[in-house]
């Protein structure tokens, strides 16, 4: 069977990020991927221009419609990612409720991009509607530390912390929980990024299982821009090959991330020339060239299983 998943995330002209870096890697990995684009610029926001268009929720729902009228919204997955108003992200909102009831087994896969160190990058107004209506509808969520305590009221300052705030986002909806980065020291010294994971499971006997996973990510000392994106695809992809094994879901998302970014900065350096800082366009993310690692990842982050438990 074809495994066909709708993704609902921004557009680039030229470069990664949305549906730029989540399309390709998919389509490697054999997925049929339907994208709806929510803007349409002519490059990231990171350059110093950028024109282009916003697609507003009654042209997301006319979109939906079209599809709809031909009879063709099965879907076994939905994806999305940046949004950055409400009544796009509630219509967002409807648009999955309906695709569930057409494939009850259909899998939400959301990045609740709202911010990062702090900040918020979109309207606070959009907190309650990710809350009360996005997260609920999610079975796989990957947030990052800040937006994980948005979401929950909590802080995170301890492993603990992080353990407890994934079992609050549980209870919110998802069965899988990913914190993509957090503050928390790495053992390994602070060249090291960590992230957590947390999967609930259902045995065929009606028992749970919970497994959680933590892993420590070698840091690359520059500004990338589409990595959160294609970390969602990723693990969309790698969860639907190995279901209940987050262990391994997560180390060959994080192995495809690293193999992209090592060759997307040893190109950038290269470029740049020596003493210079690469720009924008020169660290656009080398997705095409990363074929292969997409494909097979040599798995290069190992990661650590915390409990599991039934």
């Amino acid at each position: 069977m074809e495994c066909r998943v709708l993704s609902i995330q921004s557009h680039v002209v030229r470069g990664y990020v949305g549906n730029k870096s989540a399309t390709f890697p998919l389509q490697v990995l054999g997925f049929e991927v339907d994208s709806i684009n929510s803007v349409q610029f002519s490059n990231h926001t990171g350059y110093a221009h950028w024109k282009g268009q916003v697609l507003t929720a009654e042209e997301l729902n006319v979109l939906y419609e079209g599809i709809k009228l031909n009879k063709v919204t099965r879907y076994d997955y939905i994806l999305t990612g940046y949004s950055r108003d409400t009544s796009f992200l509630e219509m967002v909102v409807d648009i999955i409720q309906e695709l569930k009831t057409v494939n009850p087994s259909l899998v939400y896969v959301c990045d609740p991009v709202m911010g990062d160190h702090g900040a918020m990058y979109v309207p606070e107004n959009l907190l309650p509607v990710y809350k009360d209506k996005v997260v609920p509808l999610a079975d796989i969520l990957t947030p990052n530390q800040f937006e994980a305590e948005l979401l929950t009221g909590r802080k995170i300052n301890t492993e603990e912390d992080a353990i407890e705030v994934m079992d609050l986002l549980h209870k919110m909806g998802p069965e899988t929980v990913v914190l993509t980065s957090t503050d928390l020291p790495s053992k390994h010294g602070d060249q090291f990024l960590v992230a957590l994971g947390s999967q609930k499971t259902k045995k065929p006997d009606g028992t749970n299982t919970n497994q959680k996973i933590c892993m420590d990510i070698p840091k690359v000392d520059a500004i990338f821009v589409g990595t959160g994106d294609l970390f969602a695809a990723m693990l969309l992809a790698w969860t639907h090959h190995h279901p209940e094994d987050l262990k391994t879901a997560c180390e060959k998302t994080v192995s495809v991330m690293h193999h992209v970014i090592r060759r997307t900065i040893t190109y950038a350096n290269e470029v740049a020339g020596p003493g210079n800082r690469p720009s924008p366009a020169q660290l656009e993310l080398r997705m095409v060239q990363s074929k292969a690692d997409i494909e097979n990842p040599a798995i290069v982050v190992q990661a650590k299983v915390l409990q599991k438990s039934s």
